[in-house]
C-alpha cells in the first residue's frame, strides 16, 4: 500500500491552490495572445483591445485570488517544518506570487482605464502594456510551476 504524501485535510486547499494556478497562467497566455492577434490584425483592433482589458479584469484577477488563497490556505493547514519553510522552492513560489501582485495590480489599473478610453478611440498603449505584462507574468509562473514540481534545494 502507498503512503500518503500529504495529509488528506491539505488536498482540498492545494486542489484549489493548483486550480488557480492554472486558471492564472490560462487567462495569462489568452491576453498574451490577444496582443499577438492585434499585431496580425490589419485596420482598427479596438474589439481585440476590449477583449485584452476583459481578459484581465474578468479572468487574470479572479485566478490570481483563487491561487494565492490556496498557496495561503494550504499553508495555514500544513505544518510545515523549519526547513521546508526555508527551502528554495517555496521562497520562489513567494517572490512569484508576489511580483505577479504587483503586475496583476499593474494591468488590472491599466485595464479599467483602457476601457474607458475605447470609446475615444485610445487604449492602444495601454493593452500593449497588458500584453507585455501578461508574457511576462507567463515566463515568472513558468519558473514558480518548474520549481513547485522539482522542489530544488
Amino acid at each position: 500500500m502507498l503512503a500518503a504524501i500529504r495529509a488528506g485535510d491539505v488536498n482540498i486547499a492545494l486542489f484549489v491552490h493548483i486550480l488557480g494556478a492554472m486558471l492564472l497562467v490560462g487567462s495569462l497566455l489568452a491576453v498574451a495572445y490577444t496582443r499577438v492577434l492585434a499585431a496580425r490584425a490589419t485596420g482598427g483592433t479596438g474589439m481585440i483591445d476590449r477583449l485584452t482589458f476583459k481578459a484581465t479584469i474578468l479572468g487574470v484577477l479572479p485566478a490570481y485570488i483563487v491561487m494565492r488563497g490556496g498557496a495561503q490556505w494550504v499553508e495555514a493547514q500544513e505544518n510545515l517544518p523549519k526547513e521546508v519553510e526555508d527551502s528554495t522552492w517555496l521562497g520562489i513560489g513567494y517572490m512569484a506570487a508576489d511580483l505577479g501582485a504587483l503586475l496583476v495590480l499593474a494591468s488590472v489599473i491599466v485595464s479599467v482605464v483602457g476601457l474607458r478610453r475605447i470609446p475615444d478611440g485610445g487604449g492602444r498603449g495601454g493593452a500593449k502594456a497588458v500584453g507585455i505584462m501578461a508574457a511576462l507574468l507567463v515566463v515568472v509562473y513558468v519558473v514558480a510551476i518548474w520549481a513547485m514540481s522539482a522542489k530544488p534545494a
